[in-house]
């Protein structure tokens, strides 16, 4: 008995993480399909809302912003509140609380999910905290002029947007790059691999100027 209880425990806790796993894989591919159109309806409406949301945050402060959707979401909720409450005194029915079933749900986050996350994000930080200690601590000459280039272009960028327009033009772009991308992907992918070699040529020409690199590369 002590082993088949085991084995069913032990198949219920696959099939659990089975079931995560799932759920994860298909909202992974949820937020693919959006950026991709494959459900115009879906897409528009994060596409729309996530433009709303960003055109608020440029007219208003993120505390205006914030305030004003939790009003609407209350104004919504209560007046719903009171349509249920004066139907059932009518019909004289006794279906409770129109918000019951979601009242009951279990919205806390368990401790494991929790941790998970918070191990992931920290991988992530001290990924990103390592190569920058490479990059401002000059480990290759090469990938640190990289750099000081990009974020020279980003001081003109900065100059001519703000953050927030910047998001607002990341946004279009995600919605719209991946459609476009899809429909000629022939022709972007034969562009891009003679951008990538022409960058290529130029740097292993730039690095072989570069008495640091090729230093470098005599050690190695």
């Amino acid at each position: 008995m002590d082993s088949m209880t085991q084995s069913s425990q032990i198949s219920s806790s696959h099939g659990f993480a089975d079931g995560q796993n799932a759920a994860a894989k298909e909202s992974k591919l949820s937020v693919k399909d959006l950026i991709h159109w494959r459900d115009p309806k879906k897409s528009g409406l994060a596409f729309g809302l996530s433009m709303l949301l960003l055109l608020s945050l440029a007219a208003f402060s993120v505390i205006s912003v914030a305030s004003y959707l939790l009003l609407a979401l209350l104004c919504v909720t209560i007046t719903f509140r009171i349509y249920k409450s004066v139907i059932q005194a009518v019909q004289k029915s006794s279906d409770g609380h129109p918000f019951k079933s979601l009242i009951e749900k279990d919205v806390s986050i368990p401790p494991e999910t929790f941790r998970k996350h918070v191990d992931c994000g920290l991988s992530y930080i001290n990924r990103a905290l390592k190569q920058m200690s490479r990059l401002f601590l000059v480990e290759d000459l090469v990938d640190s002029l990289k750099l000081a280039v990009i974020m020279w272009l980003f001081t003109y960028v900065g100059a001519v947007f703000n953050g927030i327009t910047i998001l607002i033009l990341a946004n279009i772009l995600l919605f719209a790059v991946p459609p476009i991308y899809e429909k000629n992907k022939t022709q972007i992918d034969k562009y891009m691999d003679l951008v990538r070699t022409q960058v290529n040529t130029t740097m292993a020409k730039l690095q072989e100027k570069l008495p640091g690199a090729v230093k470098s590369n005599k050690t190695e």
